[in-house]
């Protein structure tokens, strides 16, 4: 498993760098350090659903943008830099397309400052290299992946079986979330299936002694 996700990130890596750079100006670079990260994301978790293709592509996008505007309209880079990736997080969380490497594009964008070639360059990064890369990046996952025989993108699964009687519910599981207070990199419907699962075994295994 490990080489599988090892192999298919060099071959996502590989290819965005190649393909964005018969398309980008000299003056950008091939590809931004953070889609390295979405890579970890895209073959060694792909059913996180901080991996899933809006999830890179929005998240990467919309985070460039926001830390060109910030780059633009805040002088002081360490300000620029907290105020990007604080207002990656609220619209990315916004637009569910929460991507953690997102934050880096943002702090990316803003330490790299496009703007400084002229205001065309500003408004092209987030779209070259960034939209660019993250695009090329989910299509070689989507490919790879069905190559390899895993679902990608990750799909609400079934329901399974019903519960046991007194079993855990999706509201017991809302519930349960709502108490926590905290997120969790799993998806409620997934851990539903999960818990449902393990239930089953357990009476399977109760009926077997």
């Amino acid at each position: 498993m490990e080489l599988l996700a090892a192999a298919g990130a060099f071959v996502g890596i590989v290819l965005a760098a190649l393909l964005s750079g018969l398309v980008a100006r000299s003056t950008f670079p091939l590809i931004v350090a953070p889609v390295g990260a979405s890579a970890v994301l895209l073959f060694a978790v792909p059913a996180s659903p901080l991996a899933q293709p809006w999830s890179i592509v929005g998240g990467n996008t919309l985070s460039a943008l926001v830390g060109v505007a910030v780059s633009v309209l805040v002088p002081d880079v360490a300000i620029a830099a907290a105020v990007s990736v604080a207002l990656a997080i609220v619209v990315m969380i916004t637009t569910r397309s929460l991507h953690p490497p997102g934050g880096a594009v943002a702090l990316t964008a803003v330490l790299a400052h496009p703007s400084s070639a002229g205001l065309s360059a500003a408004l092209l990064f987030p779209f070259l290299p960034v939209a660019l890369n993250s695009v090329i990046l989910v299509a070689t996952g989507l490919l790879f992946h069905r190559m390899t025989g895993r679902a990608y993108p990750h799909m609400a699964p079934a329901r399974p079986a019903a519960s046991p009687p007194g079993g855990v519910e999706m509201d017991d599981i809302d519930a349960a979330l709502a108490t926590v207070g905290d997120a969790f990199d799993i998806a409620p419907d997934d851990l539903q299936r999960l818990l449902t699962l393990a239930e089953q075994n357990a009476m399977s295994r109760s009926t077997n002694y």
